[in-house]
């Protein structure tokens, strides 16, 4: 039985930028189909005893990176009007609902004045803004994720 690619968003907009708010939409919609699939495959015995590869051995049914101005999305000093839909906010959610990580290029967030206590310790900086459920990882990280079976698309 082969598997389906496991999409992995790459995304690279600006949190002001209408497509980061399409990532956001994008991935709940997702999330929210996988969950509901789950559950109907793990009430239908059938399916349970016959796939060993069922939602339970899936590490996660999609990846997430955020990359160049998608790095501000990451930054919990970061102000948001009331009218608006707070991303950061909105992705803490999302990672801690569905056990989602939420990886930053590491080298893109620095460059942008994003940093977490290690980083900002290496680098002489003074404080950290990294907000919590995102975490700062190598190029590698995405790279490795790339050479699975996954299918690619960016925001």
């Amino acid at each position: 039985m082969t598997t389906a690619p496991t999409p992995l968003l790459l995304i690279t907009a600006d949190p002001s930028h209408p497509l980061a708010y399409l990532a956001l939409r994008y991935v709940r919609a997702f999330l929210q189909q996988a969950a509901s699939t789950h559950e109907n495959k793990v009430n239908d015995r059938t399916y349970k005893s016959e796939n060993p590869d069922s939602f339970e051995n899936d590490k996660q049914p999609l990846h997430v990176f955020f990359y160049a101005d998608a790095a501000h999305t990451a930054n919990r000093l970061r102000w948001q009007s009331a009218d608006q839909t707070n991303l950061t906010q909105e992705w803490q959610n999302l990672a801690e609902q569905y056990q989602l990580s939420l990886p930053v290029c590491v080298s893109t967030a620095l460059s942008r004045g994003i940093s977490d206590t290690d980083n900002s310790a290496r680098h002489q900086l003074n404080g950290e803004n990294l907000a919590a459920g995102f975490h700062l990882v190598g190029l590698s990280e995405l790279a490795m994720i790339m050479q699975s079976n996954c299918r690619l698309i960016q925001f």
